[in-house]
């Protein structure tokens, strides 16, 4: 998140390409949203006495999995995007991920250093949206940690920046230095956002159907 922010998008192909996935997938979830919306609809309107067990077993099928799933993969993208990239770490051209210190070598890259406990946060970090998916069972529970599962990113953000910015001893990095992994904690922030008003959406839905009951 903190990285983010000193990135300006540089690459025209690589923001072409990622618009065109954003609008092929808007169109498949605007269509599974809307078939979604219709079971509920039959579900509640079949009869006055619909079993909350089907309700609720309808309600996992919703939206915000499809976000929290995306919000977890992001998270995971981490171990293949480098962070920063054509930086010097002791003199020598490196790159950096959540994994470690990648330095070019005789042409090569070698894995020259490890961040362990970086890498079981990152891990971490990208299982609880898959654990949220599984309490659709109590919305609100579900919204409340989608909103401190943000100040977790904002946190494991920070945590991320600081160590790119001991490595390279706090050298001053540019558009050309930044890589996608430097991108990708604001975008899962964006995706668990999405869950959690569309999570806000089913509970107003939910609540309304059983009015009408």
């Amino acid at each position: 998140m903190f990285l983010a922010g000193n990135l300006i998008f540089g690459s025209n192909n690589f923001i072409f390409a990622l618009c065109e996935v954003v609008l092929v997938v808007k169109v498949v979830l605007v269509v599974v949203v809307e078939k979604c919306s219709f079971s509920i609809a039959s579900a509640t309107n079949t009869t006055n006495t619909t079993s909350p067990t089907l309700l609720t077993k309808i309600m996992i099928q919703r939206i915000q999995s499809v976000w929290l799933l995306l919000a977890s993969l992001v998270i995971f993208a981490l171990f293949l995007f480098p962070l920063v990239h054509n930086v010097y770490v002791a003199g020598v051209p490196s790159t950096i991920k959540v994994t470690g210190i990648f330095q070019d070598a005789n042409g090569v890259q070698a894995h020259t250093d490890s961040f362990i406990a970086l890498i079981a946060a990152t891990a971490i970090v990208a299982i609880i949206p898959l654990v949220l998916i599984f309490l659709y069972k109590n919305r609100k529970q579900q919204v409340m940690l989608c909103y401190v599962y943000i100040l977790v990113i904002f946190g494991y953000s920070f945590w991320v920046a600081q160590t790119v910015k001991s490595y390279t001893g706090g050298a001053t990095l540019d558009t050309n230095n930044f890589g996608i992994g430097a991108l990708l904690s604001s975008v899962s922030i964006v995706l668990v956002l999405l869950a959690a008003k569309a999570i806000q959406r089913d509970e107003k839905l939910v609540k309304s159907a059983d009015r009408l009951r």
